[in-house]
């Protein structure tokens, strides 16, 4: 079957009719144009704070309160490191600081050839193999600076 490209006006218009008569229904609209634009369009705001009955400061709020939405494009890649207290005692704080260091970005920043977007998370369930990373979808434990710069030449390779 051919992939079919949707424009983000799609996913946006698409997203409001799923959800916008749901009493709630905010975030399950932000989280089916995340999930299928990859980030939520600013310039969509004025149209989603439209369709929900709120203003556009309530929607803009909401997007800027959770740091799950994003306001730009991700990149090709997205790595998320934990920061949750098991992967702190284990390293994440000095592994966080090497990611930062070692792609120039902060978090939720995006490597200037758009391979990598860095993201903190709060516990993946994986404390046994503190600290861990997930890297796209893979679960990755026992991550140290080395594994980590591993972990980026592949994601480069495969962009």
């Amino acid at each position: 079957m051919a992939h079919v490209e949707v424009s983000t006006a799609q996913v946006v218009a698409t997203a409001i009719e799923l959800h916008a008569h749901r009493p709630g229904g905010l975030l399950p609209l932000l989280h089916e144009i995340q999930d299928r634009a990859g980030y939520v369009p600013p310039e969509f705001v004025p149209v989603i704070a439209k369709a929900m009955r709120l203003s556009v400061a309530e929607v803009h709020g909401v997007i800027s309160f959770y740091h799950h939405y994003r306001a730009t494009p991700p990149g090709r890649h997205t790595v998320r490191v934990c920061v949750a207290e098991a992967c702190q005692s284990m390293g994440a704080n000095q592994l966080v600081e090497h990611a930062r260091a070692s792609l120039g970005v902060d978090m939720h920043g995006t490597t200037g050839d758009g391979a990598v977007t860095l993201e903190p998370v709060y516990c993946l369930g994986n404390c046994a193999c503190s600290p861990a990373v997930l890297v796209d979808n893979d679960l990755v434990g026992r991550v140290d600076a080395q594994r980590f710069d591993a972990i980026v030449r592949q994601c480069r390779e495969a962009a």
